[in-house]
C-alpha cells in the first residue's frame, strides 16, 4: 500500500478506476441521479490509456439493454452504434469443410437480432463525452497504481500519476510522486484481472465464497475490406478447427462501419498443451476457407488482445469491500455463450452508483456497499448469467463438441423452466495456471510461417496496436522469482510464456553454443492482455500497471 511518499489530495464523493463501460456508465449515473435531486456529487474517473478508448477491445456485439436504461435517447444523441445485426452464423469448422447451425436450434439468448455492430472503443469515447457534459472529472493518461487505506483497514482512495521512476524503481530526475485522490467510496472498474482488484479480492477474502476465477484471451484484428466481400451487419460464430475438442474456444466475424471487418479468436485459458500458441492458431484459422473469403482484397488496419473472463455467476467475487465496489469485468460479468459483457458492465455501474448515491445522501462514506450486491442478485444481470451458469463447466467437462451440443440443450431448458436446470449449479475446478500440463506429455506444435497476406508474425501485429512504454521505467512485469522460467517452468513447461503471450514480450535466449538459457522480457510490446498473469504455470508473474498513458492506443477497437 501507498507509504513513506509526501503527496497531494484531492477530495471526491466517489473515484472510479477505470473508463470503460462500467466506470463511465456508474460516473454518468451518478450525475443523474444529483441533477435529479438537486443536489451536488463530484466524481472522478481515472484512465491509465492516453485517453479514454485507447485501452478498450473487444468484439463487439452490443445488447443495447443497458444503454437504453442509461441513456434511452442515445440514437439521437449520436451514439456510435453504427450498424445493426442484419445476418447471424454459427458453424462449426473443420480443417475445410464446415458445418452451419440453423439458428432455430439456437437458445434465443444467442440470437443477435436487435443488437450493434460497434467498436466498444468508440463507444467509451463518446460515453466519455457524456459524462465530461454531466460535470464528470476525467483523467487520461493516469495510471492507478496503489491504494490508500484508512486506519481501521477499509478503503480510501488511490494514487495516480506516478511518473519518473528509473529502471531501478528509483526517482529520475523527471519525477512525479503521483496524487492521492480519496472518496467516500472508490470504485474497481480496471477490466480484466486488474492490478488493484487482485490486490483487494486477497486482502478482503472476497473470493473465499466463490469458483476459480476463470479467463480466456481473445485475439482481434480490424481489417477493411472492398465492397465486394462487405456484408454489412453480418454476424459470424465458429467453433472447432483449428482447435482441438479438448481445448476451448472459438471465433468472431463482424461487418460493420466503413467497410470494417473485426476478425477474432478466443482460446479458453484452462488448455492443457503447453506447447499451444493462441496467436498462431489465429493466424492459422484466417486461412479456413469460410473465413478468408471474408478478407479477400482486404487490409489489416489494427490489432490487439485481452483477456476475457469466463467463470460466470458462480466464479463472481463478493463485489462489496469496505469503503468501495468491484464493477463489470472486475467482478467478472461476462456471459460466456453470448460473448458480451459490456452491457451487464453498464449496468453493475448503474447499480453501484444508485446504492453510492443513496448511502452519500444518508451521510455514509467507507463503509461496505451491502445494497450494491443485493440489488445485483436482483437485477437481470444475475438473471442472464444464472441461465448460462453450466455453459463454460459444461465445455470444460465434454469438450467442444459434446460439451457445446450438451450446453445448447441445457440453456434451452434452463430459459424454458425459469432457471432449473438439470445439472443443478456445476462447479469450475483448476484454476487456468493449474491446468497446464507437462511438456513432456504433448507434442510441439510446428505452425506455419505467415504469408504476410492472410497471416503474420507477432511483432508486426504489435506494430499495428500502437503500443510504446517508455524504456526508462521499472518494468511492469515483475517476477516473483527471476530463477523460476529457467529453473522450473523452462524444464516442465517448456517455458510456455514464449507461445502464450500475443505480444512478443517473453522470450528464452541461449548462447552462440545453444546452452545457458536466459529469460527475456520485453515489456516495451505488452498490449496489457494479462494473460501472462492469469496463465503462468507457477504463478511467479505480476502483472502491475506501467506509467499513465503508456500501452496500446487502439483506434476503432
Amino acid at each position: 500500500m501507498s507509504e513513506g511518499v509526501e503527496r497531494e489530495s484531492m477530495e471526491y464523493d466517489v473515484v472510479i478506476v477505470g473508463a470503460g463501460p462500467s466506470g463511465l456508465a456508474a460516473a454518468i449515473r451518478l450525475k443523474q441521479l444529483a441533477q435529479a435531486a438537486g443536489t451536488e456529487v463530484s466524481v472522478a474517473v481515472l484512465e491509465k490509456g492516453s485517453e479514454v478508448g485507447a485501452h478498450i477491445l473487444s468484439g463487439a456485439v452490443i445488447d443495447p439493454i443497458a444503454l437504453n436504461e442509461l441513456i434511452p435517447d442515445w440514437k439521437a444523441q449520436g451514439a456510435p452504434l453504427e450498424t445493426p445485426v442484419a445476418q447471424d452464423i454459427f458453424m462449426m469448422l473443420g480443417p475445410q469443410g464446415s458445418l452451419s447451425l440453423p439458428m432455430a436450434l439456437m437458445p434465443g439468448l444467442m440470437h443477435n437480432h436487435g443488437n450493434y455492430i460497434a467498436s466498444l472503443g468508440n463507444v467509451c469515447r463518446w460515453l466519455g463525452q457524456q459524462a465530461e457534459a454531466l460535470g464528470v472529472e476525467i483523467y487520461p493518461g493516469m495510471a492507478v497504481s496503489d491504494l490508500v487505506m484508512t486506519p481501521e483497514g477499509g478503503v480510501k482512495g488511490v494514487v495516480a500519476g506516478v511518473f519518473g521512476l528509473d529502471k531501478d524503481g528509483q526517482p529520475g530526475p523527471d519525477y512525479q510522486p503521483g496524487m492521492e485522490l480519496h472518496g467516500k467510496y472508490v470504485f474497481i472498474g480496471e477490466g480484466v484481472r486488474g492490478s488493484l482488484a487482485k490486490v483487494l479480492k486477497d486482502k478482503f477474502g472476497l473470493c473465499a465464497n466463490s469458483d476459480p476465477e476463470k479467463f480466456g484471451i481473445g485475439l482481434k484484428e480490424l481489417w477493411q475490406v472492398p465492397d465486394e466481400v462487405f456484408k454489412p451487419g453480418l454476424v459470424q460464430h465458429t467453433t472447432g478447427w483449428p482447435l482441438d475438442d479438448k481445448t476451448g474456444g472459438g471465433s468472431f466475424l463482424y461487418h460493420f462501419g466503413d467497410n470494417y471487418v473485426a476478425i477474432g479468436f478466443v482460446v479458453h485459458l484452462n488448455y492443457k498443451n503447453p506447447w499451444l500458441s493462441p496467436f498462431d492458431e489465429f493466424q492459422r484459422f484466417k486461412h479456413h476457407p469460410e473465413v478468408a473469403k471474408h478478407l479477400a482484397g482486404g487490409k489489416r488496419i489494427s490489432y490487439g488482445a485481452r483477456a476475457i473472463s469466463e467463470g460466470g455467476l458462480q466464479s463472481i467475487p463478493q463485489m462489496y469491500f469496505p469503503g468501495g465496489v468491484l464493477l463489470g469485468d472486475s467482478a467478472g460479468l461476462v456471459n460466456v455463450p453470448r460473448i458480451k459483457g459490456s452491457h451487464n458492465a453498464m449496468k453493475s455501474g448503474m447499480l453501484a452508483a444508485e446504492s453510492a448515491f443513496a448511502a452519500i445522501q444518508a451521510g455514509r462514506a467507507g463503509d461496505e456497499l451491502t445494497e450494491y450486491a443485493d440489488a445485483f442478485n436482483r437485477s437481470w444481470i444475475r438473471k442472464e448469467l444464472h441461465t448460462v451458469r453450466n455453459a463454460k463447466p459444461l465445455l470444460s467437462k465434454f469438450g467442444t463438441a459434446v460439451g457445446g451440443a450438451v450446453s445448447m440443450f441445457e440453456m434451452w431448458t434452463t430459459s424454458l423452466l425459469g432457471g432449473f436446470s438439470f445439472f443443478g449449479t456445476m462447479h469450475h475446478g483448476k484454476s487456468d495456471a493449474a491446468s497446464t500440463g507437462l511438456a513432456k506429455d504433448y507434442q510441439p506444435i510446428v505452425y506455419p510461417k505467415p504469408d504476410g497476406v492472410l497471416s503474420f508474425d507477432k511483432l508486426s501485429s504489435v506494430f499495428l496496436s500502437n503500443t510504446n512504454h517508455d524504456e526508462n521505467q521499472p518494468a511492469h512485469l515483475k517476477l516473483k522469482d527471476p530463477t523460476v522460467p529457467v529453473g522450473v517452468n523452462l524444464p516442465k513447461y517448456g517455458e510456455p510464456a514464449r507461445l502464450y503471450c500475443p505480444a512478443g514480450v517473453y522470450e528464452v535466449l541461449y548462447d552462440e553454443a545453444g546452452q545457458n538459457p536466459r529469460f527475456q522480457i520485453n515489456f516495451q510490446n505488452c498490449v496489457h492482455c494479462k494473460t501472462c498473469d492469469i496463465k503462468d504455470p507457477s504463478q511467479n508473474i505480476n502483472w502491475t500497471t506501467p506509467q499513465g498513458g503508456d500501452g496500446p492506443n487502439y483506434p476503432n477497437m
